[in-house]
């Protein structure tokens, strides 16, 4: 039997302590009992890029914001798909998950941080989303364990009815904001309503083949 092997850690700003592990071929982030995120499971990471994109197709030289980087699913499935003239802001708040995606888990990341498009800031994603007037096409964001602020306290301000203003006044008119969560919050859903966003809730498996927990991307796009 392969042991799971601790290969370094990390605090969030402010937040609990993130642990890099790798088991076998597999590399798990973990905060206390909690797994984060794993590579065994990224089928809801990728979704978040793929279905934000049917939705805001037409763009014209899409602009994304995505935080955070994590393992790199989501950018890797955006880069994927959008066009050689878009751009991507990729903002992740903990800089040894950059240090990780270049050292062991180089072969995970692809180079995607390296592609042409992507520009990429250690930094606080909303920080980004607040100083932003109808910058982004889409904003996709995977920062914590959902609307909980599992990971974050301070994380908690994005999903407030303050933060939630901000991603509206972000997104151009025909932008969408795609939210991942790891399970439903109805309350959450109303206040997206109440903030002017048309609201659809997809449940998506966790893992690429269908199969595995269902986790929840909110689809939210400006109402007026």
């Amino acid at each position: 039997m392969i042991a799971r092997e601790l290969i370094d850690a990390a605090w969030v700003p402010d937040g609990e302590k993130l642990e890099l592990y790798r088991h076998d071929k597999d590399f798990m982030i973990v905060l206390g009992h909690n797994e984060l995120m794993s590579t065994r499971k990224w089928g809801s990471e990728e979704a978040l890029a793929t279905m934000a994109w049917e939705r805001v197709k037409a763009s014209k030289k899409p602009h994304f914001l995505i935080g955070g980087y994590g393992m790199g699913f989501t950018l890797r499935a955006a880069l994927r798909i959008l066009p050689a003239d878009a751009k991507i802001t990729v903002v992740e708040l903990v800089p040894e998950i950059i240090e990780w995606a270049r050292g062991p888990m180089a072969e995970v990341a692809a180079g995607c941080l390296d592609d042409p498009r992507v520009n990429l800031v250690i930094g606080d994603v909303a920080h980004f989303i607040d100083g932003a007037q109808g910058d982004y096409d889409a904003i996709l964001l995977d920062v914590d364990n959902g609307p909980d602020g599992l990971v974050r306290e301070d994380n908690n301000v994005i999903y407030s009815k303050t933060g939630l203003r901000a991603l509206y006044r972000a997104l151009t008119p025909e932008g969408v904001a795609a939210i991942w969560s790891a399970g439903p919050d109805p309350a959450f859903t109303r206040r997206l309503e109440r903030a002017r966003f048309a609201v659809e809730e997809r449940k998506v498996a966790s893992r690429s083949n269908g199969k595995g927990p269902k986790h929840v991307i909110w689809f939210a796009t400006p109402n007026e």
